[in-house]
């Protein structure tokens, strides 16, 4: 006899709550199933009827969906925070009656979040709603993977809970996230910009390249804000959507939390393990778009074969390869790095492939990777510590690993750059710039102009 979807959803709730009169605790339990075709912006659109925080991710070149409603777990960690992070991580996977026929990266019992870029640096009521590490276990979950759907469904039983009331409860909340009776708002418009001390930012700028001159640090990336006034709320998933329309060959990603919430749309892959495979890659070198195809190859060429540029890159190479060293075997590096076009930008491109020891958890790689020397600096703890004391922003989890985790060890984390904190009609955008000792104050500047440009367009700038 095969079961149907319904059937198994009672057996496993049944199994959970007896597991949980067994154990006098409550018990978490997550149920995956494969489900019609179904829009993840309108599915994070409906999910604003449950009234709970929503998160999404999505690997455009690769077509991979995840969108999260609310939060049946969360993992919170401060001190020593990889290590922490991980060990609640494992101490839930193990703990979880977890029913997933399907077995597919980002399905079954997965934690979406992120962490803050320096949790030393001063913290300011900018992210007050952000933690240093948190990630979540959504209650509900859509998974779009090869053009194959998946929803899943967490939840913590108890022994006094009935099996009856539980499905009728979930299947509601389904109902609703499923939905097809909603729309993707209209668009914003910017009213006002307001830029956090641009004058003294390019001193800093200034004084990072004379203490470099002076000094065993290398290089030292320093960022910026830059606060919108927008015309009404800002929607997060028209601002999702245009992402995803504007911002091909990016990681697109948002986090909400109450009133606030993270989006992004960002180039930089930190690292993804699926089965044993690790890819890191490097992203760091930049460039504008030319407006006619041969002004755009002239740009490229000539980002090619920039000095000041290739030393960027290379710095990062080589420190993605020292990092995953320990934690891996059979590593590839390409020798050249090759152009990865966006739609405003340009970057110099090496991706960095590896074989994962069986025993390796992914924060112990994160932790090595993050920063990169494209977000803070060479050597890192120096320029992290100039930017402590010099940098005039609190940057939360700007510039920090943001991503997903599955109960089979895969994931993905990207650097969240090209991205912004949206706090209802306002919003704070952040760029940086990686200063070396012949860094000109005006260019930088500029540079990061450009790399605003993606957060700007999609909030109606």
């Amino acid at each position: 006899m095969i079961e149907t979807k319904e059937e198994v959803l009672e057996s496993v709730l049944n199994r959970a709550i007896n597991k949980a009169e067994k154990e006098k605790r409550k018990q978490l339990v997550s149920v995956t199933k494969k489900i019609e075709a179904v829009d993840p912006l309108h599915f994070f659109e409906a999910a604003k009827q449950l009234g709970k925080n929503r998160s999404f991710w999505s690997s455009t070149a690769e077509d991979f969906f995840m969108v999260g409603v609310g939060a049946t777990y969360k993992i919170e960690a401060t001190d020593n925070r990889f290590k922490e992070t991980n060990e609640q991580w494992q101490r839930v996977k193990q703990q979880a009656i977890i029913h997933n026929p399907y077995e597919k990266p980002g399905t079954g019992l997965v934690a979406m979040g992120g962490m803050a870029f320096d949790p030393d640096k001063a913290r300011t009521l900018l992210w007050d709603n952000f933690s240093d590490s948190e990630f979540t276990v959504a209650a509900y979950m859509l998974t779009k993977h090869e053009d194959e759907y998946y929803l899943t469904m967490n939840v913590h039983v108890s022994e006094n809970d009935r099996t009856s009331d539980l499905t009728n409860q979930l299947n509601k909340k389904v109902e609703t996230l499923l939905g097809n009776d909603v729309n993707i708002p209209t668009n914003t418009v910017i009213l006002d910009k307001y830029e956090i001390e641009p004058d003294k930012w390019k001193q800093t700028v200034q004084f990072a390249t004379e203490q470099i001159k002076t000094s065993e640090v290398e290089k030292i990336v320093l960022s910026r804000e830059l606060r919108v006034k927008l015309n009404r709320k800002a929607q997060i998933s028209t601002v999702l959507h245009d992402l995803l329309e504007t911002q091909t060959n990016s990681f697109v990603f948002a986090f909400e939390r109450g009133e606030d919430c993270f989006v992004g749309a960002t180039p930089e892959r930190l690292i993804k393990i699926q089965e044993d495979h690790l890819l890191s890659t490097c992203l760091a070198g930049t460039a504008p778009r030319g407006n006619t195809l041969s002004e755009d190859k002239l740009l490229a060429d000539n980002l090619l074969e920039d000095d000041k540029n290739r030393s960027e890159h290379d710095f990062v190479v080589k420190m993605i390869e020292e990092a995953i060293s320990p934690y891996c075997s059979t590593i590839n590096v390409p020798r050249e790095p090759i152009i990865y076009p966006l739609k405003n930008l340009q970057h110099l491109y090496t991706p960095v492939t590896a074989i994962v020891s069986p025993d390796v958890n992914m924060f112990d790689i994160i932790k090595q990777l993050h920063p990169t020397p494209a977000l803070g600096g060479v050597p890192r703890e120096k320029s992290l510590q100039f930017i402590r004391e010099h940098e005039l922003l609190d940057r939360g989890w700007y510039g920090a690993p943001v991503g997903w985790l599955d109960h089979n060890n895969n994931g993905e984390f990207a650097v969240a750059i090209r991205s912004g904190l949206i706090q209802g009609d306002e919003a704070s955008l952040f760029a940086g710039c990686g200063v070396v000792r012949d860094s000109d104050p005006e260019e930088e500047y500029e540079e990061t102009n450009i790399k605003l440009l993606p957060m700007l367009t999609v909030l109606g700038g």
